[in-house]
């Protein structure tokens, strides 16, 4: 089998877009990570596109509409707020099973305001305020707590991650948020649900990213080896079943278990990386996956924000593009841009938030119902 490659990849500035549609969305970020590599959509095999508020409307073949209609396969994904990092793994598995030797992975979401996971009546009595909420910040402060019953976590050591990401935020240019917020007015904001407030909480905005694959042998021939970001693993994994109360949602297990296969299939271990793009939908969110990745042990995440190991500079910069908390949270989107900040610094090109001498990075999402990918990436080599 083929290795694969990102050889092109971008995104847009994160906002809110009311007078655009998601096709046209999609296609600015397609555009940028074409040029980012020198290519065209006519050398283009195949599109995968990730889209979940739209799943039904054929985006993928909307945004060939924007930018060439070639003919070629398309395959739109949905899969919670894994969606992105989905279509990126299938345009990587055609290259890699030796089906395609180039092909295009979008990501893209237009999301409106409010909370999300609320109940569908629909479905029968909902638990909805009977079993407690299936809104997502009730979820994470829920799984917050249950780590500060069984480790002592702080709501403090959760604020800071928050102030962290905030700091990272200015240092880049595409995130919705540009802020710093200090840990008193991060833990003084209006609460949500405790331990999360306001400033501890992702943020629904509109966007796209795309990234550019190729083989091994198509690298060569166009000699795009200098920016190649080799994919090292790209695995994905879903709830499996235990005798457990299922009213409250697993939020650890399917990421430890994609961890420990992405680190068997890359060869490495958590030691190893220089970064990481991690999932912060909620500040207690990007504590629990501190020990789900492996990056310290279990019940360090605590001590592990308050000495700045997830810090840029850090023994491991953790969100160093500000995260979702900053960044902004596009479901369809969020996979495939956190593969556009890991590869930025692969490349050496992060500018102000450079993790200097990075080699090895790896991303990470996890969407609730359930499906988690995480993407392990090697620096360039030539």
């Amino acid at each position: 089998m083929s290795d694969a490659y990102v050889v092109g990849v971008d995104m847009i500035k994160f906002g809110r877009f009311p007078d655009r549609t998601v096709p046209q969305i999609g296609a600015e970020a397609a555009l940028l990570a074409l040029e980012d590599c020198g290519l065209k959509i006519q050398q283009m095999e195949a599109l995968y596109c990730g889209n979940l508020y739209q799943a039904n409307a054929m985006v993928g073949q909307r945004i060939l509409q924007e930018i060439g209609q070639t003919g070629v396969p398309v395959v739109n994904c949905a899969n919670a707020c894994a969606t992105g990092a989905t279509a990126f793994r299938e345009a990587w598995m055609g290259v890699k099973a030796g089906v395609y030797d180039l092909v295009l992975a979008v990501g893209v979401e237009q999301m409106g305001k409010g909370l999300l996971g609320s109940a569908d009546a629909k479905q029968g009595i909902p638990k909805e305020g009977l079993l407690g909420s299936g809104l997502m910040p009730a979820v994470f402060a829920e799984a917050g707590m249950e780590h500060a019953r069984n480790h002592g976590t702080t709501f403090e050591q959760f604020a800071k991650v928050s102030v962290k990401n905030h700091h990272h935020s200015p240092l880049n240019p595409k995130a919705m948020y540009q802020i710093e917020t200090p840990l008193e007015q991060v833990m003084n904001a209006e609460m949500i649900a405790y331990p999360n407030t306001k400033l501890m909480c992702s943020v629904n905005v509109d966007g796209s990213a795309a990234a550019v694959i190729a083989s091994e042998a198509k690298v060569k021939e166009l000699g795009l080896g200098s920016r190649a970001v080799k994919i090292r693993a790209s695995v994905m994994t879903s709830d499996p079943w235990q005798e457990r109360d299922l009213v409250m949602p697993d939020v650890n297990t399917c990421t430890r278990n994609a961890a420990k296969a992405a680190y068997e299939m890359a060869g490495v271990g958590p030691d190893d990386l220089d970064l990481v793009e991690l999932h912060d939908c909620f500040a207690t969110a990007e504590i629990l996956h501190y020990e789900n990745l492996g990056l310290c042990k279990d019940g360090e995440a605590g001590r592990m924000i308050d000495e700045g190991e997830s810090a840029l500079g850090g023994r491991i910069p953790v969100n160093c593009s500000g995260g979702l908390l900053s960044k902004g949270h596009p479901l369809g989107a969020t996979g495939i841009a956190n593969i556009y900040e890991v590869s930025t610094h692969l490349r050496g090109e992060a500018e102000k938030r450079q993790v200097e001498g990075a080699r090895l990075g790896l991303t990470h999402v996890i969407g609730l119902g359930s499906a988690c990918g995480i993407h392990i990436l090697e620096a360039p080599q030539a």
